[in-house]
């Protein structure tokens, strides 16, 4: 069995050894999407190591995929890179074969001020416009390439974020020998589970194995990002990075792992709680389905149910949305074996069809808190899931009305 020791460490990407960031403002970002965004925040970041990294992604499994995913699905399989460019403002996506060439020129352009392994870009924003080629270009004359401001970096690739979501742990081994995780991450709306609206960068200087890499992280983007609902909308852009530069010189997969698996998740539980507007963080957990896929999609519905969503803002006990969108999933189910809880509070089952009064205040100031679990088991079996989903509120609306102005 492993031993190790795991601690949470400030400043981000900063920690990684051998890993340098920076972001700037080039003039992309002048109208600040909230009051979480300066207008003098970067809105051209990049993440590079002093030597290459083996690099694994996940991306969004919407058809139409942004041009900076077809630019890094360019590369062969296995390749390595040293360096990340991520901007903000604009998506890059439905751009066509133009896409892809404007990174072709903007890395052209990289290339020519400092030294890099197939670079590869991210991008965030307004879906259906040409990257600004030259704004772009022109914050290579800006960077410190060898600045550890992870800090920046974070805060240039938000959008609708109305705060940086940044975290890194340090592992220390059995033998003495230590590595370290970071990533930095952006996402509060279009938010569904088949990825989200979402970027994520995750580097380590731990000397994890090429092979393991893409197994690790589709897991721990499976147990998290994959997991969550803001809107239930499902972007162009939606990327999760992991790069290792194996400076360290040790690794330990069970720690690795379980340290990749918290990160994300807490990451993506950081996005639920910035989904636009969002006040409350509810996990649904379907249990006694016929199956696990069952389970999966019962939950996926109720974290993606509009119904559902309003009535967590509006703070209304009524069980009845939780079991007509668990009877609209299309999964096994019977009105007689069916029970609701909100935490453990019996809500509904079959001695309990309707609310009294002390069960209806109750469940009324359960829903008040922040953040509650919605348990529903559905008597037909062993399959288990859960999902994470939050509040639609107003301020969703306005921001999503208002989100190109």
């Amino acid at each position: 069995m492993s031993d190790y020791t795991v601690t949470p460490l400030e400043g981000g990407l900063a920690n990684v050894k051998g890993f340098f960031c920076d972001a700037v403002n080039v003039g992309m970002r002048t109208n600040p999407a909230n009051s979480g965004i300066s207008d003098i925040d970067g809105d051209v970041a990049f993440i590079r190591s002093d030597t290459p990294c083996d690099i694994a992604a996940v991306f969004t499994s919407n058809r139409f995929q942004a041009a900076p995913i077809k630019h890094f699905l360019r590369y062969e399989e296995g390749f390595q890179t040293d360096f990340v460019l991520v901007n903000a403002k604009n998506a890059n996506a439905m751009t066509g074969k133009r896409g892809v060439e404007d990174i072709d020129t903007i890395m052209s352009a990289l290339s020519s001020k400092i030294d890099v392994h197939n670079p590869v870009m991210s991008s965030t924003g307004v879906i259906g416009y040409r990257l600004p080629v030259e704004k772009i270009v022109s914050a290579f004359d800006k960077f410190d390439f060898n600045a550890k401001n992870s800090d920046a970096a974070a805060r240039a690739i938000m959008t609708t974020d109305s705060f940086k979501k940044e975290l890194a742990y340090r592992v220390r081994l059995e033998s003495g020998e230590s590595f370290t995780v970071a990533a930095i991450a952006k996402g509060a709306g279009m938010i569904n589970p088949q990825m989200a609206t979402m970027l994520c960068f995750v580097v380590t200087d731990a000397d994890v194995p090429k092979e393991e890499m893409k197994p690790l992280l589709q897991e721990a983007t499976e147990g998290s990002f994959n997991r969550i609902s803001v809107d239930g909308d499902m972007s162009t852009n939606d990327t999760v990075m992991l790069l290792a530069n194996k400076r360290a010189a040790c690794y330990d997969k069970t720690a690795f792992a379980e340290v990749l698996n918290r990160m994300l998740f807490d990451l993506a539980m950081m996005i639920l709680r910035d989904g636009e507007g969002a006040n409350k963080v509810v996990a649904f957990t379907v249990k006694g389905a016929a199956s696990d896929e069952e389970a999966r999609i019962a939950a996926t519905a109720l974290s993606n149910s509009l119904l559902v969503k309003t009535a967590l803002f509006g703070e209304d006990p009524n069980w009845g949305r939780i079991a007509s969108t668990i009877g609209a999933s299309g999964v096994a189910c019977d009105e007689e074996k069916l029970s609701i809880r909100y935490d453990d509070l019996i809500v509904y089952d079959r001695d309990h069809p309707q609310l009294d009064e002390a069960r209806e205040e109750a469940a009324y100031e359960i829903m008040r808190k922040a953040r509650f679990d919605v348990v529903c088991d559905l008597g037909m079996g062993n399959g288990s899931y859960t999902a994470y989903g939050c509040d639609l509120s107003y301020e969703y609306v306005k921001i999503n009305a208002e989100y190109r102005t």
